[in-house]
């Protein structure tokens, strides 16, 4: 059975789309997993971090409104065994045109959509925000991997998104992965202040293995390669080995 992740951030700047993109690569690249990443954010930033131009590419939302079967929209990057599924602008209201308009149960469609497909692992990129994107995505994913940032408004995001995990929970089974915190600083002096939080609103749940804050994460998206490829030496590159070895442990 595969595990479905949903990568998930109440605001944006938190690398939660750097998360989902090295976190996938990592599984491909050392675990020799058969990947596939979902980009279900219209801003499309997973989507040109791995090469591909957003207007040039089908998304999901042909598929979510039964005009084209998924496995016409999956494309296969330069690193093997990853696949990826793009974005486009069309998911931005995709919710409320088409089919999706009249059917009550449309947040449920991404979940029928993935069930069939035969990967190890699938990882959806939702938006920064509690939409209809978000939703589906929870639903859809066994696992959501929370992204925020040692800052006041991310860590206090975390509340929001918190109560909106426990609520779709409730509904369908669904648990925290983990916290991964980004932009890391080890000397800084509200550190413990922010662990204190994340512990408080997801016990137990931040991850050993942080994100150092690392110019060649953006500079590898220019590439749109992973930086395991572009600076396998650098910090980042170390963090987020790290990071996937300690969430495919926690995956068991």
């Amino acid at each position: 059975m595969k595990d479905i992740i949903a990568v998930s951030s109440f605001k944006g700047g938190t690398a939660k789309t750097s998360t989902t993109l090295h976190i996938g690569a990592a599984l491909s690249k050392f675990y020799k997993k058969k990947v596939l990443l979902i980009d279900f954010d219209a801003q499309a930033n997973l989507t040109t971090g791995l090469g591909f131009d957003p207007d040039e590419n089908d998304s999901l939302a042909s598929v979510l409104q039964g005009t084209k079967p998924v496995k016409e929209v999956i494309k296969k990057t330069y690193v093997k065994n990853l696949d990826l599924v793009p974005a486009d602008t069309w998911l931005e209201r995709i919710e409320v045109t088409g089919t999706l308009a009249a059917d009550r149960y449309s947040h449920e469609r991404l979940r029928d959509i993935i069930h069939p497909l035969k990967y190890d692992y699938v990882i959806i990129d939702t938006p920064p925000s509690l939409c209809w994107l978000t939703e589906s995505a929870l639903i859809a994913a066994q696992h959501t991997l929370v992204c925020a940032t040692p800052e006041f408004y991310s860590i206090k995001g975390l509340e929001r998104l918190s109560q909106f995990i426990h609520n779709i929970g409730q509904r369908h089974p669904l648990d925290v992965l983990g916290v991964v915190l980004s932009f890391w600083n080890h000397r800084g002096k509200s550190n413990k202040a922010f662990l204190d939080v994340i512990d408080k609103t997801f016990p137990k749940k931040a991850l050993k293995n942080k994100v150092r804050r690392d110019i060649s994460v953006s500079e590898a998206s220019v590439y749109g390669k992973p930086i395991f490829d572009t600076a396998p030496s650098s910090r980042a590159s170390e963090d987020y080995t790290a990071l996937a070895e300690e969430i495919i442990k926690r995956l068991g």
